[in-house]
């Protein structure tokens, strides 16, 4: 059966329209290098004597970072990185979340990354509220792969905390308040 050119053009009208481009894949893949680089030198100049970008090998970690102080005191960290300082909108694949899950030292960094790449906002977002906002899976046949999440500022703690404490000291991380949040980590007057 053919479609005529009318019925072809009306069936084009009812398309969405399409929200996906290279330009902007690359663009949101360059802002993610630039995040975990500058999280990357931060680590590093702030004395982390362990530091491997695990991203660089493979994405079966579930993360990006590995950092380490001691045996006792290491991060997997995966990095989220955006340049809009006015919201964190983030996109967690499946298997970050199931990681997350299973592994006590995960921890989700937010990065703003600035124009000249480096990074001028770092928080850690709260496991607790990634945990309880992922969808559901709803049936046996179908399962969520990856999630959009707009991170409100009570799920983020300014600098970069795991665990027990805080893996970089506290003037070795930029300290400009963006998404809502002040420097102790509260809600900004902006957040109801």
């Amino acid at each position: 059966m053919d479609i005529s050119e009318s019925e072809a053009a009306d069936g084009d009208r009812a398309l969405p329209p399409v929200v996906w481009s290279r330009a902007g894949e690359q663009a949101r893949r360059a802002v993610g290098a630039a995040g975990e680089q500058a999280l990357l030198r931060l680590l590093r100049d702030g004395g982390v004597p362990h530091v491997r970008h695990v991203a660089a090998e493979s994405d079966a970690y579930g993360y990006d970072i590995q950092a380490a102080r001691s045996a006792s005191e290491r991060a997997h960290i995966e990095v989220k990185s955006t340049t809009d300082p006015t919201r964190l909108v983030i996109h967690l694949t499946r298997h970050e979340y199931e990681v997350m899950a299973t592994d006590e030292h995960w921890c989700l960094a937010a990065v703003l990354v600035g124009r000249d790449g480096c990074a001028v906002n770092v928080a850690t977002v709260d496991r607790g509220w990634v945990h309880s906002s992922v969808p559901a899976d709803q049936a046996g046949s179908g399962r969520w792969e990856s999630a959009r999440l707009e991170v409100p500022g009570h799920a983020l703690a300014p600098g970069l905390f795991i665990g027990a404490g805080w893996l970089l000291p506290e003037g070795a991380l930029p300290q400009c308040p963006v998404w809502h949040q002040d420097r102790d980590g509260q809600k900004g007057s902006g957040q109801h």
